[in-house]
């Protein structure tokens, strides 16, 4: 998602985006602009994280930049899981900032840990990257539109056989 949307589905102005992601660096982009006004790119991993800060900044008044490396961590840790696993599921950050996913059969944990729940954020997440019916259905389309339609790049056709080069 570029900085427009990745702005709307966070909750952050574009200014505050800009300067999360790329001034502070506190959760930088997946893909960093080209050039001077041109959008960073955002995945829906990096928008969860960034919703996760909001949620603390806004409801826990945590320091953020003190926990840059958790969100570091965070997301390494989404960039591991489905989209789709993740729904019902509780995300959990432990003393020591460490941050782990809470099954919905899983009890609580023992000691002491902040529990946010990821619905509410993958419901944004899913309206914004227009991806609709995967929770119903539990799965996502394999083909996206543009390429149902015929709409592909013109470097992404294939290359006959003759273009190849001999390895």
């Amino acid at each position: 998602m570029p900085t427009p949307i990745a702005s709307q589905l966070t909750g952050l102005s574009t200014d505050k985006l800009r300067e999360w992601t790329s001034r502070r660096a506190l959760i930088p982009a997946d893909q960093r602009p080209k050039r001077k006004g041109s959008p960073a790119k955002f995945s829906w991993q990096t928008i969860l994280v960034l919703r996760v800060a909001v949620l603390l900044r806004d409801q826990f008044s945590l320091e953020l930049q003190a926990n840059r490396s958790a969100f570091a961590d965070l997301r390494k840790l989404l960039r591991a899981q489905s989209f789709i696993a993740l729904w019902g599921k509780r995300l959990v950050l432990a003393p020591g900032r460490t941050w782990y996913i809470l099954d919905p059969a899983s009890s609580a944990p023992e000691s002491d840990a902040l529990l946010i729940a990821l619905d509410p954020h993958l419901i944004i997440i899913l309206d914004g990257f227009a991806l609709p019916g995967a929770t119903e259905e539990r799965q996502l389309d394999l083909f996206t539109l543009p390429t149902v339609h015929g709409k592909q790049n013109a470097r992404s056709a294939p290359r006959r056989l003759d273009d190849r080069r001999a390895s």
